[in-house]
């Protein structure tokens, strides 16, 4: 793995610890920030060096935020010792043991969405309170997921963000002016793309809605009003699926939703969390 932080990832000012899980066969960076009740973060398809720490500096207000690349994004080993779904849960069970971790809060977006449900409903007894962030997981034929994998760089602002020209999110997009550095951000979203096609090609669909009556914890579903990857009709999908969940959908933002409505949605997770 190379010794490389994006410079969104420096908003933060923290440093990734490398966490040895399975006596080393994962090896993945671990972005830990703040104080208070343990919140692990699971991130989505675009991985964390994707500008996606906005957010966690601000939940890190509250909480020990605790976000661990995933194996196989932003430049790590370990994916080809996860074949499956059920795969990557068992390494977020063994993740957490690493981690220390007994009882946490449990938020993810979008693919980290579905893994995190996926732990909430194999582990419920170590997920005191979940939440999705347009999670993806779930099919339907009236609204198919959008296939973001053969989006040109150019369509990705218009497909996952409400309002592209909105300065905060054009931001996310802007190609590094050095070109070494731009060639870099490519190969990530290349690799980070070709990890989620794991889990999300040919259909996002690996059987969640036949696990889903297992999370036990209460959870909170925020959506995006104008997500045009996923339909907000799978935000009322999962409402009804959980046993006990709440949806809100916010205006005015996308599929980026952390990004594009980052105080809006921290709000509610701290109404939710306490």
């Amino acid at each position: 793995m190379r010794n490389h932080v994006p410079e969104a990832l420096a908003a933060m000012t923290v440093e990734p610890v490398v966490l040895s899980v399975r006596s080393g066969l994962f090896e993945p960076p671990v972005y830990r920030a703040g104080s208070g009740e343990p919140l692990v973060f699971l991130h989505g398809a675009g991985g964390l060096g994707h500008g996606s720490m906005r957010d966690l500096e601000t939940l890190a207000r509250d909480y020990d935020t605790i976000a661990p690349v995933l194996p196989g994004w932003d430049d790590t080993d370990g994916l080809q010792h996860v074949d499956d779904v059920h795969d990557m849960v068992v390494f977020l069970q063994d993740f957490v043991d690493a981690a220390g971790l007994r009882s946490f809060f449990l938020m993810g977006h979008s693919l980290g969405g579905m893994f995190a449900s996926e732990l909430a409903a194999a582990r419920p007894d170590l997920v005191r309170k979940l939440v999705l962030v347009a999670p993806i997981g779930l099919w339907l034929d009236e609204s198919p997921v959008a296939d973001f994998f053969t989006a040109l760089p150019s369509e990705l602002p218009q497909l996952l963000c409400a309002d592209p020209a909105d300065p905060t999110v054009a931001a996310l997009f802007q190609p590094p002016s050095d070109s070494e550095e731009r060639a870099h951000a490519m190969y990530l979203q290349l690799a980070n793309f070709a990890a989620a096609g794991k889990f999300m090609w040919p259909i996002p669909d690996r059987g969640l809605k036949k696990r889903l009556h297992r999370v036990k914890a209460p959870t909170l579903v925020l959506w995006g009003e104008s997500d045009r990857v996923l339909s907000p009709a799978y935000g009322h999908l999962f409402e009804t699926k959980i046993p006990n969940a709440e949806l809100v959908t916010i205006p005015g933002a996308g599929h980026l939703l952390p990004l594009e409505k980052t105080e809006q949605l921290v709000a509610e997770v701290r109404r939710f969390l306490g």
